[in-house]
């Protein structure tokens, strides 16, 4: 195995350090060799290396979560207050006419300069382009090599937009339970393993199929006693079938979620919660929980279920104090 990246939940793109402390590391090593390099053009980099040593007959998986468009971790609010971007990447959009505004308190109190709002929606932009323009290379890479077409592919997103994104047409953003923050998109290629391309589908897919369909397509046997919360995606994007999930629970401190079938109830705390039909309201703009209250309690007592089912289970990682 090799592991190149930083080891903290952001970072500044240039300098590495998430709020002042150094975070880039080389498998087990900390590492300063790179600092001052954007970091969207070191994974990719990594990456282009690593493939450099795979041969035709040898599987591999190739991870490259980059943290583009995440905002800067750094102490500076005039870049924590956006998305670091190259300047080559800025320029491919329209001027902004104000970089900087004033406040009165920025999040930690105190005085600041932070960015405008258009800045920091150019900002997203562009390091959306420019990790796009690598993911690129990757895959010529990939091209050049032969193996493209029966290489898997797999991009999407931890979570819903903030900062300079828009989410639009759907309500909310990352960290909140409207389909603004839990509702991402997934590419998928893999011309050899039957997925067609140019097709959309609309199916109810999570993450978590990610485990059991990789499995199943490197023909690897599971564990009978193990539990998985997904299913094999395959039949679904191939369409072949439709999708077996039919319920997906959200749960992040006070704010929840369930959605069962094509209901979805939504708690955000003392901000607003109600009943919504995704089927037809995937904006979720009409509370429908005074016409549906039978849906409402059915739906909250799988929530319930749930909660019971994930307090039961074995902990697992170092989120759960245990």
């Amino acid at each position: 195995d090799d592991f190149y990246g930083f080891v903290n939940t952001g970072i500044d793109y240039f300098t590495h350090e998430r709020y002042g402390v150094p975070s880039m590391y080389r498998n087990a090593m900390p590492t300063m060799e790179d600092r001052g390099e954007y970091c969207t053009h070191l994974f990719a980099r990594e990456a282009l290396r690593f493939l450099d040593t795979t041969r035709d007959d040898t599987p591999f998986l190739l991870y490259v979560p980059f943290n583009a468009p995440h905002m800067s971790s750094s102490l500076d609010p005039k870049i924590r207050s956006t998305v670091q971007a190259p300047e080559e990447f800025k320029t491919l959009y329209p001027p902004v006419l104000q970089e900087f505004r004033s406040v009165d308190n920025y999040r930690y109190g105190g005085a600041a300069e932070v960015v405008t709002a258009a800045a920091k929606k150019r900002d997203y932009r562009a390091a959306v382009t420019c990790m796009d323009a690598e993911i690129g290379r990757l895959l010529n890479k990939l091209e050049a090599q032969g193996t493209l077409d029966n290489t898997i592919v797999i991009f999407f997103s931890d979570n819903g937009g903030s900062g300079g994104a828009d989410n639009s047409p759907l309500r909310g953003h990352k960290g909140q339970t409207w389909e603004g923050g839990i509702r991402v998109p997934c590419i998928v290629r893999w011309p050899a393993g039957g997925v067609p391309a140019n097709a959309v589908s609309d199916a109810f897919l999570s993450s978590l199929e990610l485990v059991p369909s990789l499995a199943a397509a490197c023909n690897v046997s599971l564990p009978p006693d193990l539990i998985l919360d997904g299913s094999d995606w395959w039949p679904v994007l191939r369409g072949q079938a439709t999708s077996p999930r039919n319920e997906m629970f959200w749960q992040r401190k006070e704010l929840l979620a369930a959605r069962v079938g094509k209901w979805k109830w939504v708690h955000m705390g003392d901000a607003a919660q109600g009943l919504f039909d995704l089927s037809n309201d995937p904006a979720e703009r009409h509370n429908l929980a005074e016409e549906f209250p039978d849906v409402v309690r059915a739906v909250q007592a799988r929530l319930h279920a749930w909660q019971t089912e994930m307090e039961q289970a074995e902990p697992r990682g170092p989120f759960r104090d245990y």
